[in-house]
């Protein structure tokens, strides 16, 4: 018996589109991972790229469980003296909810090429709308 291995012309990519209002961030961003990378596919090859376009819209609708929408932060450090900074999960939401999802899906991704380049398939919208009408994704319940 022989593996299948795919070549990189024989991955058709879909385009889905999930919606993340009330989704919980967390399942949403692992459920996402997955399918950016393409592990839900049986045709899956580790070297080459199978996943799909994701469109997310309403990004401002996602939850948090427990406590952690009062006590989640986000740091950063400019490597410079005094230059570490503290964002909380409320401001960043406040100020661009797309940013906190590409966020929790890069972290779930691997830190290499192909998770780079499975991370700009990811497209996340504020509201209902988008900008990829023109490729008619698909709506996908992952929850």
């Amino acid at each position: 018996m022989k593996s299948f291995m795919a070549k990189e012309g024989q991955v058709q990519h879909k385009w889905l589109l999930v919606d993340a209002d009330g989704a919980i961030l967390g399942r949403l961003a692992a459920e996402l991972a997955v399918r950016l990378m393409g592990k839900d596919k049986p045709t899956w090859t580790p070297h080459v790229d199978c996943g799909d376009f994701i469109v997310v819209v309403n990004a401002e609708k996602i939850k948090l469980t427990g406590t952690k929408a009062e006590t989640k932060t986000y740091d950063s450090y400019s490597r410079y003296p005094g230059g570490h900074k503290y964002v909380s999960f409320a401001q960043a939401m406040a100020k661009k909810p797309e940013w906190v999802i590409e966020t929790a899906v890069r972290k779930m991704l691997p830190k290499t090429q192909m998770g780079k380049r499975a991370l700009k398939k990811l497209k996340v919208f504020r509201g209902p709308q988008h900008e990829h009408q023109a490729q008619q994704p698909e709506k996908v319940e992952l929850f």
